[in-house]
């Protein structure tokens, strides 16, 4: 599996949390987003959970508060676990 195709499917569903919130990204706009098939995303990533938890890796990599801030409202063990300045 392509680790381009892995990236741009992390970058979608980033993006769509930031507009969609965390909690409302789906398999199948996350796809179109990225322009891949829904199984593709789902080869990726697994289960919803799995990817959420690498959406909120990438947004604490990338320093993306908006990701961050939803997802301590969400009670996400790493979110809490982001150094104190993000969680500021």
């Amino acid at each position: 599996m392509s680790r381009e195709r892995k990236t741009e499917i992390l970058s979608a569903a980033l993006e769509l949390a930031k507009t969609e919130g965390l909690a409302g990204i789906r398999r199948d706009n996350v796809a179109e987003r990225a322009g891949v098939a829904t199984g593709l995303v789902n080869a990726h990533y697994g289960t919803m959970k799995q990817l959420r938890r690498a959406v909120v890796g990438e947004a604490l990599r990338v320093r993306c508060l908006p990701v961050l801030a939803q997802a301590m409202a969400l009670g996400d063990p790493r979110a809490l676990g982001a150094p104190e300045e993000l969680r500021k």
